[in-house]
């Protein structure tokens, strides 16, 4: 007992007389968060708190590991786990601290969590069953990788995300490391129990310093070593005692980081279509804020979901265990409720986004394949008026109004080769234009291409499509065009591609696609812009 209790507030001591140094420090090199739209404070904060954290945790771990008592002989049997889980940890804090001080991509962070996941996974420290005794037993097989990884990486990322309020993830993290410590002297794994111990002792000597008003973060080397740290002792728990309660403990305690990550991994690539690892305004903190809620009110309301979680965890322990289950469904219900209430669990618009972003693809991909068709079209243009004549089905298929080329002195085209869909006539007002230089140095005086298009689709769609046009007269060029035999021309519409759905137009006179050699005036005229 007076080791643990050595652990615990030696590991607070340490961090509460290191953070000081550490803030210190972070203002004379700059590493501060400077205030922004995302963000709730007004003035920079030196954001590398999570170096006090690291340092106090393996201050009191490793000495105490080495002794010759009951815990240092119950590492001796695990060695290998608990070096590469703390070698890991460290990584991903040196991993947060490159991103703290230069910045790293999403992608770049995630592989990094994948790797270190990996590390664990490759020395023991894995979920290879979930059961409940008596009630069922999976192993899984070949699902134990990914789902190791799965879990690792998931609360990770969702202490990263949750990091956005002063003493937010500390007191979170600090709750959930107190829960498994007392799973893992509950289960007698003595030295999870002496790790979790060291992180929370760490965790309460930082949040004196990181609570509202803070004065120092703990930036992303402090999230991704605690998030890191706390999942991959789960694990190693879980891959101990076998049993549900190992991961539904920590579940419980970190249910509402784990939620917002869920819900805001949903809302950046499902409603927003943007990366999930795109900065946004709408974690659950922010919610309460914009609720109305001042700043610690808000931590307060979170705190109190969390010790609601840890509380569930605690009756998993004591309860049966085919009642396990059955709280911890309870206890993530009662979440999405909540998240629903505060409007972060947008359900009903996720589920229009899934429909929409769905339609969207499809619609992608047929753009895609008229491209690709006309790609192949235009690459055997024997003539200038093929060439052409494939720009006027492309524009066709993808539902453009008016296509003009604009030739200035060229002897090709002394005014204006145009063409017009059928029957539509457009004042300036009634189109959205775009000119394309087609001479060398892009010169919009010289040879172009105009075209117009009706704003009845997204300007998202007219946007993609005018770009695919563009990747099409770059396919081939003008200067490239010049170069073939012109072919006589008649006022008869250009023959259609092999591809059904891609027809070129069929115009009911010969106004629509004019010969090569009517003037300026008149070719205006024709396509209604004057």
């Amino acid at each position: 007992m007076e080791t643990y209790v050595f652990v615990f507030f030696g590991a607070a001591l340490v961090a509460q007389m290191a953070t000081p140094y550490v803030a210190r420090l972070a203002r004379l090199l700059k590493l501060t968060d400077a205030p922004g739209p995302r963000k709730v404070h007004r003035h920079p904060i030196p954001r590398v708190g999570g170096i006090a954290i690291v340092a106090a945790t393996l201050a009191m771990v490793v000495p105490v590991l080495m002794l010759d008592n009951v815990t240092g002989q119950a590492f001796r049997r695990i060695r290998a786990e608990i070096v590469v889980l703390l070698a890991a940890s460290v990584f991903m804090f040196a991993v947060g601290l490159v991103d703290d001080i230069r910045g790293l991509t999403g992608k770049a962070k995630f592989f990094s969590i994948m790797l270190a996941a990996t590390a664990v996974y490759a020395v023991g420290g894995r979920i290879d069953s979930i059961g409940l005794d008596g009630v069922f037993e999976w192993e899984l097989g070949w699902l134990s990788l990914p789902l190791t990884i799965l879990w690792i990486a998931t609360v990770t990322v969702a202490m990263n995300f949750i990091d956005g309020l002063d003493g937010l993830a500390a007191g979170i993290a600090a709750v959930a490391c107190g829960l498994i410590a007392l799973f893992a002297f509950y289960t007698g794994q003595t030295v999870m129990g002496v790790l979790m111990l060291a992180l929370l002792g760490s965790l309460v000597g930082f949040l004196f310093f990181n609570f509202n008003p803070a004065k120092i973060f703990m930036g992303d080397c402090g999230s991704m070593f605690l998030g890191f740290t706390i999942a991959a002792g789960s694990v190693v728990c879980t891959a101990t005692t076998a049993t549900l309660t190992g991961l539904a403990l920590p579940a419980a305690a970190l249910g509402v980081p784990l939620v917002d990550a869920v819900f805001t991994i949903i809302r950046r690539r499902v409603l927003d279509r943007r990366s999930m690892f795109s900065a946004e305004r709408g974690h659950i903190h922010h919610r309460l804020l914009d609720a109305g809620l001042n700043h610690r009110r808000a931590v307060y309301a979170i705190y109190g979901m969390t010790l609601l979680g840890a509380g569930t965890g605690v009756l998993m322990l004591l309860m049966r265990q085919e009642a396990t289950l059955y709280l911890l469904l309870g206890a993530f219900t009662g979440l999405l409720v909540l998240f629903h209430l505060v409007g972060s669990a947008r359900l009903r618009e996720t589920l229009g986004a899934m429909r929409r972003n769905s339609a969207i693809a499809q619609q992608v991909k047929a753009e895609r394949q008229i491209f690709e068709d006309m790609q192949l079209q235009i690459r055997v243009a024997h003539t200038f008026d093929e060439w052409w004549d494939t720009l006027c089905a492309m524009a066709d298929a993808m539902e453009f109004d008016h296509l003009a080329l604009v030739a200035p002195g060229s002897e090709r085209a002394s005014a204006m080769t145009v063409w017009r869909r059928e029957n539509v006539r457009l004042s300036p007002d009634d189109v959205v234009r775009l000119m394309m230089p087609l001479g060398h140095g892009r010169d919009l005086h010289g040879p172009r291409l105009d075209v117009a298009v009706r704003p009845l689709l997204p300007m998202e769609t007219i946007g993609r499509r005018m770009m695919l046009f563009g990747r099409l007269l770059d396919e081939f060029t003008y200067q490239a065009a010049l170069d073939l035999p012109v072919a006589a021309r008649t006022s008869a519409a250009p023959a259609a591609v092999e591809q059904p759905s891609v027809q070129a137009p069929t115009p009911a006179d010969s106004e629509a696609l004019p010969a090569a050699k009517r003037s300026n005036s008149d070719s205006a005229q024709s396509m209604g812009l004057t």
